[in-house]
């Protein structure tokens, strides 16, 4: 591509980008947000909690297969749980970041009407 093609697309591909505009932040965006914090927190709570607790031997899957059984009371696999709840607790601290970040951008949407 020489030179002057690439002047004759850049004044394109700008105006391009001037009316691709991100999409207005609307109150629902907010509240789909918090749901997920929600979700998440209890979600993560209960994997971190669950595998430790006496309940975790007696329920459906730890009595499929002896060796499923071997398996479902492995401290390791426990941890491997208890981690996923772990990452489920991160993400909705994310998300409670994020949608501080939404609500910024709500009060300057309304500020600016």
């Amino acid at each position: 591509m020489s030179s002057a093609d690439q002047q004759q697309a850049a004044p394109a591909i700008g105006g391009a980008r001037n009316r691709l505009r991100a999409a207005p932040v609307r109150w629902h965006h907010k509240l789909v947000g918090m749901l997920l914090v929600i979700l998440c927190f209890q979600v993560g709570i209960f994997l971190l909690a669950f595998p430790w607790s006496p309940y975790w031997n007696n329920n459906y899957f730890s009595w499929l297969s002896p060796a499923w059984r071997d398996l479902w009371i492995n401290p390791y696999f426990r941890g491997a749980v208890s981690g996923l709840g772990m990452v489920n607790l991160c993400l909705s601290v994310l998300e409670v970041f994020r949608l501080q970040d939404l609500s910024a951008a709500l009060r300057r949407g309304a500020d600016q009407s």
